[in-house]
């Protein structure tokens, strides 16, 4: 029984005389998951995130605000180019910027927020691109701004039942907004396809 308990006390120590003699540690020999926090092998750092490549650009037509344009642009070394762009119009016709529910973006860069196919607005679903607030010249807030199209949560259009329906796209009158941005729901399915190809973009400008 004494033998038996000495050889329990001991053994461990024994051990670790035999490993110091190799150039190992106590440490080294236990499990992973048994050694101290600071002797846990440690994951490389991850590099810096690349700077975006591309934003959003939305051009203002004064003699049809309804029927402006709405471009992707790549920054260049020398010069920003457009990958591609769409028909947007933005506020219902207005171009006071400062009228809210009525005139269309105040000019300006934005941040863009987030993107989701799925969101469940009461006023807006589906595709939307979520941009920040943004104070006009008279310092008037605009807020609640989008970049969406018209209709349902899952991207469907909504059914005809004879009237204009916001889950719905019933044709131009549709690129009418109270300030977001507006697209046809083809054109900004296409956008989310080609945003996510080229990197999704970060920011918007608005001239």
């Amino acid at each position: 029984m004494i033998n038996q308990t000495l050889r329990t006390r001991f053994a461990p120590a024994a051990l670790a005389v035999a490993l110091l003699g190799t150039g190992m540690s106590v440490a080294t020999a236990q499990p992973a998951a048994a050694q101290p926090a600071e002797v846990a092998p440690a994951f490389a750092a991850k590099g810096k995130a690349k700077a975006p490549t591309h934003y959003l650009k939305f051009v203002k037509n004064k003699k049809s605000p309804t029927n402006s344009k709405l471009h992707l642009m790549k920054k260049g070394k020398k010069k920003d180019t457009s990958v591609v762009s769409w028909r947007a119009g933005s506020g219902n016709g207005s171009t006071n910027a400062c009228k809210p529910n009525a005139g269309w973006l105040p000019n300006g860069s934005y941040k863009i927020e987030f993107h989701k196919k799925n969101f469940n607005g009461s006023a807006i679903k589906g595709y939307v691109i979520k941009l920040q607030d943004k104070k006009c010249s008279n310092g008037t807030k605009r807020t609640e701004l989008f970049i969406h199209s018209e209709m349902q949560k899952n991207g469907k259009q909504g059914p005809k039942k004879g009237k204009d329906s916001p889950w719905r796209w019933d044709g131009n009158g549709d690129y009418k907004s109270l300030a977001c941005i507006k697209l046809k729901p083809a054109h900004i399915k296409s956008l989310f396809a080609k945003s996510s190809a080229k990197g999704w973009p970060k920011t918007l400008k608005v001239v």
